[in-house]
C-alpha cells in the first residue's frame, strides 16, 4: 500500500469541500472502518488568529477525514463524493490548540452506519501529543440515482 493515498494536490476530488474550507492534505490510510489524514496548519488558513488554529478548524478537520474516507470509497466505483453534514458533537475535548507550522495527524474510526448517518469517533495529534477527540454523528446526502 501506498504511504499516501490522495495528496494535496487531488485532496479536493475526495472531498465535496473546496478551497478555503480544506482542512486536510493527505490521506495517509484508509483501510476497514480506519482512517487517518494529515493536515499541514499555514498562516492563512480561515480558521487561523493569531498564529493559531482554532476550534472549528480542528472540528472541521475531525469532519473531513470521515469525508475522505467516503469519497475514497465512491471514487473506487467511479461516483463523486457524496455531501455530508455534522449532526451533532458528542464529548468534544480540545486540550490544546495548534500554531501555524504544526502538523495534525487526525484518525478516524467508525463506530456504526446506519441508515445515511455514521457515527464516528475520531481524534487529532500533534507532535505526538493528543490535541482534540470527539464523537460525532455525520448525516450523508446520497443523490438518489447512486446505487452505492
Amino acid at each position: 500500500m501506498d504511504s499516501i493515498l490522495v495528496n494535496k494536490e487531488n485532496i479536493t476530488k475526495y472531498i465535496p469541500q473546496k478551497a478555503p474550507i480544506v482542512m486536510i492534505d493527505t490521506l495517509d490510510y484508509c483501510e476497514g472502518g480506519s482512517t487517518k489524514t494529515s493536515f499541514e496548519i499555514r498562516t492563512n488558513n480561515i480558521f487561523v488568529k493569531n498564529g493559531i488554529f482554532q476550534e472549528p478548524g480542528i472540528i472541521e478537520n475531525i469532519a473531513q477525514t470521515a469525508a475522505v474516507k467516503a469519497g475514497y470509497e465512491v471514487k473506487k466505483h467511479g461516483a463523486e463524493p457524496l455531501v455530508g453534514f455534522i449532526g451533532a458533537l458528542k464529548d468534544l475535548v480540545i486540550y490544546k490548540l495548534p500554531r501555524v507550522g504544526d502538523v495534525l495527524k487526525t484518525t478516524v474510526t467508525i463506530k456504526m452506519e446506519v441508515m445515511g448517518i455514521t457515527l464516528v469517533e475520531g481524534f487529532s495529534v500533534c507532535e505526538g501529543t493528543k490535541i482534540a477527540s470527539c464523537e460525532m454523528k455525520i448525516f450523508i446526502q446520497k443523490p438518489e440515482q447512486t446505487n452505492l
